[in-house]
């Protein structure tokens, strides 16, 4: 572990202050209406966007969710100055509409997603997040509890891990890569990432890597989303934020690469267009949109944002406001 840095130091908040200035508005109509504005940070990680959003809005009530408990105790630290605003929760953020209901809260201004892999998880090196190090094939964004990625490429039958890899890495060599590891796994289990990568390298084209990355970037992110139920929690994760905001609030999301951004932009697409059927002469009230975009498509980071924090260069960003009542709270006349 890199102890002697910072919090500070270790995260560099990706779009920072878009995602803050987006926020901006909802707070502000809060507020007017004198009601404490409310904001969940649902991927909190060490804080960074959520020292923002406090700094920038003094009245603001900040409730952060993260997975992992070392992230938490971060955060914690970060954000010491602002514990009278804050509520800092260790839990999944599709666990959203229980941790505001545990908290006596009704509806939020803004909901935060910073989705993926943290800084923290990819710096700390026997998390086995990184191909670049040698550590344990661990991939838990939750240290406490459940399957590690060790698990999954030991115990996984072929077909699942082609499934696996296939699917949530979108690797086109996956067949050579799992037949590959079902083979060395016969011979002894695979324990580290060193050995992992090994057995990738030994499969996939040398020419791959000049056009696709590292052999092992695909693999690697396959297993972390396997893990860590990454898609399926992103999948109720949403849909559970833009019920959770009051009207005029706002969802703000970035992704990092295509399958969560598909996954983002069919919630938010399924509110912000009428579902009203094809030549219906009326449009109901339950047909008509209730979300309206704030993007045009995705925004992405500035060169300039790049070439200070290169990890943000596939950072995605989606962000809607809530008009109309969604559909829970629609009934049909």
């Amino acid at each position: 572990m890199e102890e002697h840095r910072s919090v500070d130091d270790r995260h560099i908040p990706v779009l920072r202050d878009r995602c803050v200035t987006l926020l901006g508005s909802s707070v502000a109509a809060a507020e007017a209406l004198g009601r404490r504005a409310v904001v969940v940070d649902a991927t909190l990680g060490i804080g960074g966007h959520a020292e923002a959003v406090l700094e920038r809005f003094p009245h603001v009530h900040l409730v952060g969710i993260d997975r992992d408990t070392e992230a938490l105790g971060l955060a914690a630290e970060r954000l010491v100055r602002f514990s009278d605003r804050t509520d800092l929760v260790h839990a999944v953020y599709d666990e959203l509409p229980a941790v505001i209901a545990d908290l006596g809260i009704d509806g939020v201004e803004g909901v935060l997603f910073d989705l993926g892999v943290s800084s923290l998880q990819l710096d700390e090196r026997e998390r086995g997040f990184a191909y670049s190090y040698d550590a344990p094939l661990d991939m838990r964004m939750d240290t406490s509890g459940g399957m590690t990625a060790a698990d999954v490429v030991n115990t996984y039958p072929a077909g699942e891990l082609l499934r696996v890899i296939r699917s949530w890495g979108e690797e086109k060599f996956a067949g050579r890569i799992s037949t590959a590891i079902v083979e060395a796994r016969d011979t002894r289990p695979l324990r580290t990432t060193a050995e992992l990568v090994d057995v990738i390298r030994a499969v996939v084209p040398a020419g791959a890597a000049r056009t696709g990355g590292h052999p092992a970037k695909r693999t690697f992110q396959a297993l972390r989303i396997e893990v860590n139920e990454e898609l399926p929690v992103l999948e109720r994760a949403i849909p559970a934020a833009v019920d959770a905001i009051r009207l005029g609030g706002r969802v703000v999301a970035m992704s990092y690469h295509s399958l969560e951004d598909r996954i983002v932009k069919s919630a938010f697409t399924a509110g912000t267009r009428s579902s009203a059927p094809v030549g219906f002469p009326v449009e109901l009230e339950q047909h008509r949109a209730y979300l309206r975009s704030l993007t045009r498509g995705t925004e992405t980071p500035t060169p300039a944002e790049i070439e200070e924090n290169p990890r943000a260069a596939s950072a995605r960003l989606r962000a809607v406001e809530r008009i109309e009542p969604g559909p829970a709270d629609r009934t049909t006349t």
